[in-house]
């Protein structure tokens, strides 16, 4: 059934976009209980209750060019502060997690398999897919599914069950902080901090009405924000596909450097790291990058929910959703378990399984939604990370099963 707006209708699709992003944050700001939700998962909800009332389409050129463009300009805009003297230590904690995290996928697709092979045709190969891209990202879902030579309507079927598992494990994420529970068993230190900045007398103001309160921001600080975004973007995104085109075998060390090195996020994280550090007091003084990376990221959460169609899993793989239900709770069993037992904080606990889950882009989003600033360049490490790692947990679990 065609949706109310068409798919090729793109200014309309942008005005949803863009309408639900700046809803989101109005009410983030405006509203406490809005605020507890987060904007992000109040823009990935609009975005869901429109596509599943057929009022938007779930796939489009529109959303495509979220994907392609905004995500990417938004990535080297939020990393102008990311001095690379700052982040080393996060960035090596976060990384024992999200190891961690990764054995719990793996572990969840193994016991999802064992325990559903005899209803779900073809679960041996379709299993690496999940595997791979709750390890990785979307890259690893295709990756398996051309590795294992999945039909299209396999494929089709199971990504609709990715998208709206991982649309709703984002908002058990977003929540998880507000649940006691948690807070008393994990340690909260980006969380504390948060509250310690902006704790003021005023009990009706949000937190994110405070943090992102108004700043002096000129025409020259847009400039060179926009700028240099497309610079690094140009730059890393030229260099991949050079990385890329010239390691084309198959043995370990050039599919390293071809999925890690050539992959575009990890060179803007690296560019901007490496700008944001050397001239560190220029960039500093660039007023509203935050800003305006942060109203693209929630372009990109409005996008995450358009393709979650409730309905088409229900009729076509509701036993798809199960089994990217037991993968994903395995993932978080084992992350906050080990968390809790080698004492990670629950903010390094979250970004790492959604790192897995989601992918970097995700998982820095969550980040800068959340406030926690010093996780946004780790977040994004460990989440390339996974491009790679995700490809050899698929293979191997496929290989496993057959």
């Amino acid at each position: 059934m065609n949706s109310f707006i068409s798919s090729d209708n793109t200014w309309a699709l942008w005005t949803v976009l863009a309408g639900s992003a700046a809803l989101a944050i109005y009410l983030e700001q405006r509203y406490k209980w809005a605020n507890k939700v987060t904007g992000c998962i109040l823009a990935l909800l609009f975005a869901m209750i429109l596509s599943n009332l057929n009022i938007i389409p779930a796939e489009s050129p529109v959303y495509d060019n979220v994907w392609g463009y905004v995500v990417p300009l938004a990535v080297p805009m939020l990393l102008f502060n990311a001095n690379i003297r700052d982040i080393g230590k996060d960035s090596g904690r976060i990384l024992i997690i999200y190891l961690i995290s990764g054995v719990g996928t793996v572990l969840g697709g193994i016991t999802g398999f064992f325990l559903l092979k005899d209803f779900i045709p073809q679960l041996s190969n379709i299993a690496p897919m999940f595997v791979g891209t709750y390890t990785g990202g979307s890259v690893n879902f295709v990756a398996m599914s051309e590795s294992f030579k999945v039909d299209g309507g396999t494929v089709s079927a199971a990504l609709v069950a990715d998208n709206l598992l991982m649309a709703l494990y984002f908002f058990i994420l977003i929540a998880i902080p507000t649940i006691n529970f948690f807070m008393k068993k994990f340690t909260h230190p980006y969380i504390d901090e948060l509250n310690a900045k902006v704790k003021t007398n005023d009990s009706n103001e949000t937190l994110a009405s405070q943090y992102w309160g108004a700043k002096e921001i000129s025409l020259l600080d847009i400039a060179m924000t926009v700028a240099f975004a497309f610079m690094i973007v140009t730059i890393s995104t030229t260099l991949g596909q050079f990385l890329s085109t010239n390691f084309m075998s198959k043995d370990f060390f050039s599919t390293i450097l071809r999925e890690f090195f050539g992959n575009k996020y990890l060179l803007m994280t690296t560019f901007t790291m490496i700008l944001a550090t050397i001239f560190s007091k220029q960039f500093k003084k660039i007023r509203g990058s935050q800003e305006i990376g942060t109203f693209l990221i929630y372009l990109f959460f409005a996008v995450i929910g358009a393709p979650a169609s409730i309905k088409l899993i229900i009729t076509e793989s509701p036993l798809l959703l199960v089994f990217a239900f037991i993968v994903v709770l395995f993932n978080m069993v084992v992350t906050f378990l080990f968390g809790k037992i080698f004492k990670f904080s629950i903010e390094e606990c979250i970004i790492a399984s959604n790192a897995n889950v989601g992918g970097p882009t995700t998982a820095a989003a969550m980040a800068v939604s959340k406030g926690w600033t010093a996780l946004i360049v780790p977040a994004l490490l460990v989440g390339t990370l996974g491009y790679v790692i995700g490809n050899y947990y698929g293979l191997m679990v496929g290989g496993l099963f057959r």
